[in-house]
């Protein structure tokens, strides 16, 4: 009986079902770690930017001293 046609396109579905599944998965995962890398360099534009803005109120400190 296992080569009714209604069983192996069930079959066929619920394997294919499961395909789009894992592979959505995996566009998932390869998303979040692009999303997770650019915030990494968001942050650390941030920090390069804390910085300069540091040594530039220092640097006005000095002037008006």
């Amino acid at each position: 009986m296992a080569t009714d046609p209604l069983i192996l396109v069930t079959l066929s579905v619920i394997l294919g079902t499961l395909a789009a599944i894992v592979y959505s998965l995996r566009v998932l995962i390869i998303l979040e770690r692009r999303i997770a890398r650019m915030e990494l360099h968001i942050e650390r534009m941030a920090d390069q930017i804390v910085k300069g803005e540091a040594k530039l109120a220092k640097g006005l400190k000095k002037k008006r001293r």
